[in-house]
């Protein structure tokens, strides 16, 4: 199934080295102007994605334990708290980024977020984190995906650290720009069945329509 997917090759976006950089101008940035940064996919694909998980009242409590993977700034986690969530962790591979997220934090004033640095790569950094009801995800497993060095087998190791912290009953939430539903649904399929895809919007071109995103769900296959 892994085999039938082609690789996207290598970029500098997939890199750590490219991250640290543009999160040590972002932090400049707030500190200097008050300016949070860029959300990754935009304003409106994480409002989607958070009103999404709102109306899951029946799945997803406001006590449930949230994590969300490359979190960046934290602006996903501050719109969360501002719908009344209340156990939230957000995680990066980039210090520089945790440094920015955590001064947004404190200057939003939720003291109740938790950010820490880590790699999803190590397995023994996602097994010390726990479990979660909600595994989040927006562009981080795309740049995985472009690393320029054996992006496959990052990807492999992702998948795989990914069903170790999501619990049993657990959702998975992942958007993308570079893989369609169909290519997700065969990368993740030994691992994870799917639940439904969050509506993003379409566009055409030609006869054929698409959309700039796919944000799909997953459930955890046991």
């Amino acid at each position: 199934m892994e085999g039938e997917i082609e690789e996207l090759g290598g970029s500098e976006l997939g890199t750590k080295d490219f991250w640290e950089k543009s999160y040590d101008l972002e932090l400049k940035n707030f500190h200097d102007h008050g300016d949070c940064g860029d959300i990754w996919f935009d304003e409106d694909c994480q409002h989607r994605i958070v009103t999404w998980i709102g109306r899951q009242e029946d799945k997803i409590k406001v006590d449930d334990s949230i994590i969300d993977l490359g979190c960046g700034n934290g602006m996903m986690l501050i719109e969360l708290a501002q719908e009344g969530f209340k156990n939230l962790t957000g995680i990066d591979y980039s210090p520089k980024a945790i440094e920015l997220a955590k001064a947004i934090c404190a200057d939003q004033q939720y003291p109740f977020i938790k950010y820490q640095v880590a790699d999803l790569m190590s397995e023994p950094e996602v097994t010390a984190l726990g479990k979660f009801k909600v595994v989040h995800d927006k562009g981080t497993y795309d740049a995985i995906s472009i690393h320029p060095e054996d992006s496959k087998t990052m990807r492999t190791s992702y998948i795989a650290n990914v069903h170790r912290m999501l619990e049993d009953d657990g959702l998975f939430i992942l958007t993308s720009c570079n893989w369609t539903e169909c290519e997700l649904v065969k990368s993740f399929g030994e691992l994870f069945e799917l639940r439904t895809v969050i509506p993003s919007p379409k566009f055409k071109f030609g006869n054929k329509e698409g959309s700039v995103v796919t944000s799909i769900v997953f459930g955890k296959k046991l």
